[in-house]
């Protein structure tokens, strides 16, 4: 999963991402009846976030933006939180991301601030029975935005050539699904290149697989979600397999008629024989922090977003930035 920090020295940035065709008004919506929680899996989480003061003064002004995790039904749910230090403010954009905004102006020359967020997450497993594939559909997460290029010429060409012959919404986006795990090559690029690089060489990671398959679908007119996250990757014998995948992971929904929204991560998915599990499957392991290709709070970044100035005054960097991911029992 590549990580977009921002580390502004002079606050001349206003990046606005581009929202969906209209206010998301089903973020939290419950399981269909085509849909099925099998098994629940909770976890304890840990996330800190280190700043250090290399400079001789104190910044004019910083700020840090943390993406919380948040309720989103009916994939998961949020037992407990705690945010450390407090004097927080929480805000929420258009996507309905939840954020803690710290005010780290009177950080000192030569200490350290860390941020430590803990949760207890409770995380479904999901079926869903796509027999029924009809019915009617939404009108938002349909159009097209930063990496995520489904008016494009090449996407749009592509995703009609995999749906010839698919009689449904449902076996449309299986094709994408199959396209993406037979064409792209799996790397750890850490660049937002997004959908329409795929059709070039540089390979791709978990961010490309999402906003290629998430594209494919909106040039259909199937609406499709970009979630950004987390994935529980098995210790075996103190060595995480990150050829698989990485920790900071990108997966998608679509909503299909009679259905509703499905997951599918075609990244994970992108071995045959894992093929099936990550389609129309939502496996336990996957834990949703933020909703949209670019919510305008992380001014393009991941999971969190830092700005500090005037930068000739003083110098602050990210010391620290990780995640402990342990299962309940």
């Amino acid at each position: 999963m590549k990580f977009r920090l921002l580390s502004a020295l002079i606050f001349i940035i206003s990046l606005t991402a581009c929202a969906p065709g209209k206010t998301p008004s089903k973020t939290n919506a419950a399981a269909s009846s085509a849909t099925e929680i099998i098994s629940t899996q909770q976890y304890n989480l840990h996330q800190e976030i280190s700043l250090v003061n290399t400079g001789e003064h104190k910044p004019g002004k910083q700020n840090l933006w943390v993406a919380l995790i948040r309720d989103v039904s009916p994939y998961q749910e949020v037992i407990s939180r705690s945010i450390s230090p407090g004097g927080y403010v929480l805000s929420t954009d258009e996507y309905r991301n939840e954020y803690a905004e710290f005010d780290l102006s009177e950080h000192t020359p030569g200490t350290t601030i860390t941020i430590d967020i803990d949760y207890q997450v409770s995380i479904n497993e999901i079926a869903y029975d796509l027999s029924t594939c009809e019915g009617e559909t939404l009108g938002e997460f349909t159009q097209p935005e930063l990496h995520i290029e489904s008016a494009n010429p090449q996407i749009l060409s592509l995703a009609g050539d995999l749906s010839k012959g698919k009689r449904t919404a449902c076996e449309q986006v299986r094709a994408f699904y199959d396209y993406a795990g037979d064409e792209l090559i799996y790397s750890i690029n850490r660049r937002a290149w997004g959908a329409q690089a795929t059709f070039g060489l540089m390979g791709a990671d978990c961010t490309e697989y999402a906003s290629l398959v998430t594209a494919l679908s909106r040039a259909q007119g199937i609406p499709a979600r970009y979630f950004e996250g987390l994935l529980y990757l098995e210790d075996t014998g103190g060595n995480k397999d990150e050829a698989i995948a990485q920790t900071e992971h990108a997966w998608l929904d679509v909503y299909l008629p009679g259905i509703g929204w499905t997951a599918l991560d075609p990244t994970m998915g992108r071995r045959p024989v894992n093929r099936d599990t990550y389609f129309a499957h939502y496996t336990p392991d996957h834990i949703i922090v933020t909703t949209g290709r670019n919510p305008s709070t992380l001014r393009g970044a991941s999971y969190w977003s830092h700005l500090y100035w005037p930068g000739n005054l003083t110098s602050i960097s990210v010391s620290e930035a990780s995640w402990d991911i342990q299962p309940r029992e």
